[in-house]
């Protein structure tokens, strides 16, 4: 008997650290991304003007509505402040928190799917800014890894997102502006649709590790918009692996 607890044991310190692994990757790369996307941006003279990440994740061994209810339970306890609601129909529950600072809005959605009676749970987290300074950056590298290691069990997926504002005082066209982007980024075009006032490329940059999907080798897109109502300002969304906001 204490050979098969000892046996159990083993087996949870290994579960154990293959989530701590999964989480630190994932907030690794959600940093890296997010900071190499500013930095950039920076060194361009860009001003930024917003950004997002988000991240999301299939819960596996959630499998019935129990599942979700011990889940939410545990999210209420690690987030105490947080204002959460809940919608449900006969197989369909959306559950939603939300905190919001003057700096930061943050949300967590779990979204379940009830089909002949099995559990299908997806959680997603979202983070947004109006701007970028030194509070971000701090947000990024000390209270975003406990965000995550808090909500998700595994190896999420994440997305980032910046929007800015070129500071030109030679207002160039955009496809002058778009390859000075992609050079910035060491990127190659993939593919991309272009109008009189709009700019939409899709790439592929060394300096982002993933890609969309081994069958789409691309992992950033960029937006660019001449826009009257700015005083004729050029703004720009740039994302990896693909934007995820509206542009």
């Amino acid at each position: 008997m204490k050979k098969i607890s000892f046996i159990l044991s083993i087996f949870g310190i290994i579960g154990f650290i293959v989530l701590q692994a999964g989480n630190k990757t994932t907030v690794a790369d959600a940093e890296h991304e997010i900071q190499t996307l500013a930095s950039v941006l920076q060194n361009e003279n860009i001003l930024i003007t917003g950004w997002s990440l988000y991240a999301r994740e299939s819960l596996e061994n959630v499998n019935d509505q129990e599942d979700v209810k011990g889940l939410v339970q545990d999210l209420k306890g690690k987030l105490p402040n947080w204002t959460w609601t809940v919608s449900n129909d006969s197989n369909h529950g959306e559950i939603v928190a939300v905190s919001k600072s003057s700096r930061l809005h943050e949300k967590i959605k779990i979204i379940s799917t009830d089909t002949n009676g099995q559990v299908h749970t997806y959680v997603m987290y979202e983070v947004r800014g109006q701007s970028w300074n030194k509070n971000t950056e701090a947000f990024l590298s000390k209270n975003l890894p406990s965000r995550i290691f808090d909500i998700f069990r595994g190896n999420a997926t994440t997305f980032s997102c910046i929007e800015g504002i070129i500071n030109d005082k030679i207002d160039s066209a955009l496809p002058v502006y778009k390859s000075k982007l992609l050079k910035a980024f060491n990127a190659k075009e993939i593919e991309g649709l272009e109008e009189d006032s709009f700019i939409s490329t899709s790439a592929f940059s060394p300096l982002f590790d993933k890609s969309l999907s081994s069958e789409h080798d691309m992992n950033m897109q960029l937006g660019l918009r001449k826009t009257e109502r700015l005083g004729g300002k050029t703004t720009l969304v740039v994302g990896t692996p693909i934007i995820t906001i509206e542009y």
